[in-house]
């Protein structure tokens, strides 16, 4: 069985790709070090520190998040741990260095958002609340973004699904293709973790500082005026913001000199794979292409596209998901002609099998001669023989499934042939540039203050912060933590860093007690009293009562909606026993002054969990 490790000295990541001998000698020479691992398939992460600064869970987290990043961009090649093996361990040492180096960033990127953002601490996401801006820019996206582009002639047979910009790691808006599957909250939070890692924070943040002092202490904002509402064209009110009738034509007519363009080397998109329920199709790792174009520094475009020949990927994970449950009955003795639900139907596999080889053309002679060893051993009416045989002629076409996958959608020239041409980017890009130039400064701005604590201090005396998540959408809100030298509402510097450092403490506290089965969980933290609750609702906001929640293990996926989809998978489970009624799940956080009696604390909590309704606005259509 191979290994891969991940070996972290203090921001340092390093990937090594070894045998058992060598982890053996490895963990002799490093007896001191934290150490965590994590098995998958046929593959075993593992993880070391040794620095100390980090813990086990830091690490069963990272070796989680490897896991998904590593989905993320391979798909169902990962299946084959042979494949994986070649495509994370290239021949070619430069090729090797660049994936190395992705996977690197990824990670330290994730882990400096985690311990500096709250979207990425609790793993939710975060929407720039603007009303009436993000539904403009709903309405923009639909017709001068997916629609432009799916008319063009350019788009090389890609098709626009999914659109959205991004205000660093704040969403301002969203929105999909009426033939789009839904994007789970999960991909979404990937992609914002991808398109920061492409576009990190830079030397904005001086600037966005002192735009921040001139803010008066009510927490107002001064927002650019919004025009006038248009519906001479039976459009919705206020489409667009610059009293402009097209914008495609405006650009044709001022070519926006003053605009930056987007870096050529991310012309060419990143494939990425994606959870997609389609009408009568499921597949968890549908190829999409991802286009991310910098508007401003910090202010970010991205597109996803539905690749050519997408069906194909729909049909290899039904094909391997067959093998899939076919190996482990082989490997636990089963025969085939044992009738058994937990087996596939052996001649629908077959059918299936016959036709989408002869589908797939030339790529198609491999995989054959795999399957038609595969039948000879399966379906002859002559004893089939040994069985360990019959397991690996399985294994086999499993494995030419896997390349297949591979050869259509991750090597070259397939991948980069068709997309997008760079014109088409362009202009799409100076079209929402054109939109929202005169927001831009407002926004970055907003993104710093999205919340403020000023708003709930008249109604919360006492509340200090606070977090709240919407877990069946994947979205919280919570006051925005600057702890700059310049931050007004928690004070300068060390005040501001303290309190930032009782929210991270109570959120991991949280997560700790709720991965041994626990709802609620309130203390006493020195002169701080703090709350943690998790609860259920039915569609109409009526509570339900609390079940017995499942206890984790410590080797279980981390909880969040990010690594595993914890979740969406609670909610499948509470769902079992209120299967006529759609079933919603919630968090808060609550940090309050100590002097504040307990029963106060407690309405409060209350009180706050009751004050947002459901959005009007379609963010995610």
């Amino acid at each position: 069985m191979k290994c891969l490790l991940i070996a972290s000295e203090s921001a340092q990541v390093l990937f090594y790709w070894m045998d058992q001998d060598f982890e053996e000698r490895l963990r002799q020479r490093f007896e001191s070090s934290t150490e965590q691992h994590g098995e998958f398939g046929d593959c075993t992460y593992i993880a070391m520190n040794g620095d100390g600064s980090e813990s086990e869970d830091d690490l069963r987290r990272k070796i989680f998040l490897l896991k998904k990043i590593i989905d993320l961009h391979f798909g169902l090649a990962t299946m084959d741990a042979g494949i994986l093996k070649k495509m994370l361990r290239p021949q070619d040492i430069e090729q090797r260095c660049k994936v190395w180096k992705m996977l690197q960033n990824l990670l330290i990127t994730y882990s400096h958002l985690r311990e500096e953002d709250q979207s990425f601490l609790v793993e939710a996401v975060e929407r720039l609340i603007h009303p009436q801006l993000c539904e403009q820019c709903i309405e923009f996206l639909d017709r001068y973004v997916v629609q432009h582009i799916n008319n063009s002639l350019e788009r090389a047979n890609e098709e626009v699904v999914h659109t959205f910009i991004l205000v660093h790691t704040k969403l301002l808006a969203f929105f999909s293709s009426r033939s789009a599957s839904s994007l789970r909250p999960s991909d979404l939070l990937a992609l914002i973790l991808i398109a920061q890692d492409i576009y990190p924070r830079d030397n904005l943040e001086a600037q966005v500082d002192k735009d921040l002092e001139k803010i008066p202490e009510t927490g107002e904002f001064n927002t650019p005026k919004l025009s006038p509402a248009t519906q001479g064209d039976g459009g919705p009110v206020g489409r667009n913001l610059h009293q402009i009738t097209d914008p495609v034509a405006q650009i044709t007519e001022d070519p926006l000199q003053t605009l930056e363009s987007p870096p050529s080397e991310y012309s060419v998109p990143l494939t990425v794979f994606l959870d997609a329920s389609l009408k009568d199709n499921y597949c968890p790792m549908m190829p999409h292409n991802m286009y991310c174009l910098s508007l401003w520094p910090g202010i970010s475009l991205v597109l996803l596209t539905k690749v050519p020949n997408s069906q194909v990927a729909v049909s290899l994970y039904h094909l391997l998901d067959a093998f899939t449950v076919l190996e482990a009955r082989l490997s636990e003795g089963q025969e085939l002609g044992h009738s058994s639900r937990l087996l596939p139907n052996m001649s629908d596999l077959k059918q299936k099998m016959d036709k989408f080889i002869k589908a797939i053309g030339d790529l198609k002679h491999q995989l054959q001669s795999a399957w038609v060893a595969f039948k000879n051993k399966a379906f002859s009416k002559v004893s089939a023989g040994n069985p360990q045989d019959l397991l690996q002629a399985c294994q086999n076409v499993k494995s030419q499934l896997c390349l297949v996958y591979q050869r259509y959608f991750l090597l070259k020239p397939a991948r980069d042939s068709l997309h997008l041409s760079i014109e088409l980017q362009t202009k799409t890009q100076k079209i929402v540039q054109k939109k929202l130039l005169d927001w831009k400064d407002f926004l970055l701005v907003k993104s710093k203050r999205n919340t403020t604590m000023i708003s709930y201090l008249q109604d919360f005396p006492g509340l200090i912060h606070f977090i709240y998540v919407d877990r069946t959408v994947g979205q919280m809100i919570a006051p925005s933590l600057n702890i700059s030298e310049k931050s007004m509402e928690l004070g300068k510097g060390p005040l501001a860093a303290f309190i930032k450092n009782k929210v991270w403490t109570l959120v991991s506290m949280g997560l700790r007690y709720l991965q041994k089965g626990y709802t609620t969980l309130t203390f006493r933290d020195g002169d701080y009293y703090c709350c943690y609750f998790l609860w259920f609702e039915n569609e109409v906001g009526f509570k339900l009562p609390v079940m017995e929640m499942p206890v984790l293990s410590d080797n279980s996926a981390p909880i969040g909606m990010l690594i595993g989809d914890y979740y969406r998978k609670l909610l499948r489970y509470y769902g079992k026993n209120h299967s006529l009624e759609m079933i919603k799940c919630f968090e808060l956080y609550t940090i309050h002054f100590g002097v504040i009696p307990t029963e106060f604390i407690i309405q409060q909590c209350c009180d706050l969990a009751r004050k947002w309704e459901p959005s009007c606005i379609p963010l995610l259509r």
